[in-house]
């Protein structure tokens, strides 16, 4: 019975003449609010608009059913679900990058949807339920056999999913990290005998364009990323497949332990990637973007009392770097979002999203504030997407560094 009880079950009807008084009432371009260019693409190929257009506006309130805190505080509203037939005729729901998001804060699994109308209402149920994390034996047998911050693991990742699902899935979360860790290092040891086109072949890069049209009004580029997946293969195999940022890629980055960092370092240098290192390095940043380079920040580590400042970070104060900040709102350059990941089908994904928009009000203190503020909550939505892929033992939240000198 617990599994069923933690079943979200939404449920909407709507009336037909409330649609048509709607589609009457409301200009074409309000009616893009309400309904995707698809939904409204397929309820024009229907006999009638109404009763279709219709079930998917029941689809749609059923499915902010299933989230009512989020809907409540008005994070999420109908637009925020698109409610169209896959490749098989059957309706099903595609959730805007907000909606898919908070699914993610809570592990729910895909929505699904059923659709029903007559002469007077339409009806629809949205159904989802808990995903649980799959293990594999490495994931087990790395939690037992390496203990190492256990504890810091469990208690980043109670910090983050807290209330949002069971003490069980975040144990199968913390399981699973040590899986991929020990996945990774695994990984690293054994590329280093393979070719360099070899390694490309395990590598694919998703979005590029995006980052590159920003990249191309000349103020150079800021890269906004974090550990995730296998960043110390993927970056350099993804990166050395385009001969054209050879030597034009700067990363900002501590040291590795266990001798991994002459490995890492190699391989970096092989890309064409330059370490700039984390202490005294960043003087020399506005120059390399002054002369169009890209420089990469990773972004998800405590800073110390001169480097950071403290900003939320999953609901609790964290010192964070304020470097980003500081340097987008000095010179210009844009700041995109990037990230990798391991794929179910084994594959390592280089993935960019959409340059974020700098907050610039003139007030410097404000802005370094919400600009450093929206880069966490980047991440969030990131690890969020794939928890067992970040880099759990961290010590992320220390305090404020400032109180301790």
């Amino acid at each position: 019975m617990a599994g069923v009880k933690s079943i979200r079950c939404g449920i909407d009807t709507v009336q037909l003449a409330r649609i048509e008084r709607l589609l009457n009432e409301t200009p074409p371009a309000d009616r893009a609010r309400i309904f995707s260019a698809a939904e409204l693409i397929e309820a024009g190929q229907a006999t009638s608009a109404v009763p279709s257009l219709a079930a998917r506006y029941a689809a749609k309130e059923a499915c902010l059913k299933l989230l009512p805190r989020e809907t409540a505080l008005g994070e999420i509203g109908p637009y925020d679900f698109s409610i169209c037939r896959n490749g098989y005729g059957e309706p099903a729901v595609t959730p805007s990058p907000a909606a898919q998001a908070i699914l993610d804060r809570y592990r729910l699994a895909p929505i699904a949807i059923s659709l029903t109308h007559d002469c007077s209402a339409a009806s629809a149920v949205a159904i989802t339920s808990p995903r649980e994390t799959p293990l594999t034996p490495l994931d087990r047998i790395a939690y037992h056999l390496f203990p190492v911050r256990r504890g810091v693991v469990l208690a980043n990742l109670r910090r983050a999913f807290g209330g949002k699902v069971s003490e069980a899935e975040i144990e199968r979360l913390a399981r699973a990290s040590y899986g991929h860790l020990a996945r990774s290092l695994g990984e690293l040891l054994r590329t280093r005998f393979m070719s360099a086109e070899q390694r490309r072949r395990l590598v694919r890069v998703e979005n590029i364009e995006s980052p590159l049209r920003a990249w191309e009004k000349g103020r150079g580029m800021l890269f906004l990323t974090g550990h995730f997946g296998n960043w110390e293969l993927t970056l350099p195999a993804a990166i050395a497949a385009f001969p054209q940022f050879h030597g034009r890629f700067h990363i900002i980055r501590k040291r590795l332990p266990l001798g991994l960092d002459a490995l890492v370092s190699r391989r970096f240098a092989g890309a064409g990637i330059n370490v700039i290192p984390s202490r005294g390095g960043l003087q020399t940043i506005p120059e390399l973007l002054a002369r169009g380079d890209g420089v990469v920040f990773v972004f998800d580590q405590n800073a110390s009392a001169r480097d950071g400042i403290m900003v939320d970070f999953f609901g609790e104060p964290a010192s964070t770097f304020r470097s980003l900040a500081t340097i987008a709102l000095g010179t210009g350059a844009p700041v995109a979002p990037g990230f990798c990941y391991r794929d179910v089908d084994g594959a390592h994904v280089l993935c960019f999203e959409e340059p974020l928009e700098t907050i610039d009000t003139g007030d410097f203190d404000a802005d370094l504030l919400a600009n450093t503020r929206a880069y966490n909550a980047v991440l969030e939505r990131i690890i969020y997407r794939h928890p067992e892929q970040w880099f759990w033992m961290h010590r992320r939240w220390k305090g404020d560094p400032r109180a301790k000198n």
